[in-house]
């Protein structure tokens, strides 16, 4: 389970940033070339590459070379694990955290 926790605070930590989370949500359209992306922000390609770098080491987003193109596409399975341990955070379960007995008691 800490392991999850962890996942989950580090796709979290990744799209924390609102430019990343704009990339996030434009991506949900399909896959777009890096210069798309590029033409949508006010910022330098290395500083895009940071941000998609953010996004691949938290496996949200894919990432393809074709020649000299950079193509990114979100990756469906780790977003639905995302939603699925927010969800599981979220709500109470019968084997959720909170039901667990503690040793002080």
């Amino acid at each position: 389970m800490e392991q999850i926790y962890f996942d989950t605070a580090k796709a979290l930590k990744a799209i924390s940033d609102p430019k990343r989370l704009k990339i996030v949500d434009m991506l949900s359209c399909g896959e777009l070339c890096a210069c798309r992306i590029l033409d949508e922000f006010h910022i330098t390609q290395p500083t895009l590459s940071h941000d998609m770098r953010v996004l691949t080491e938290a496996k949200l987003v894919n990432s393809r070379r074709d020649g000299k193109n950079i193509y990114y596409s979100l990756h469906a399975e780790r977003l639905k694990e995302l939603q699925e341990a927010l969800s599981n955070v979220f709500t109470s379960s019968p084997d959720c955290i909170c039901h667990r007995k503690s040793d002080h008691e």
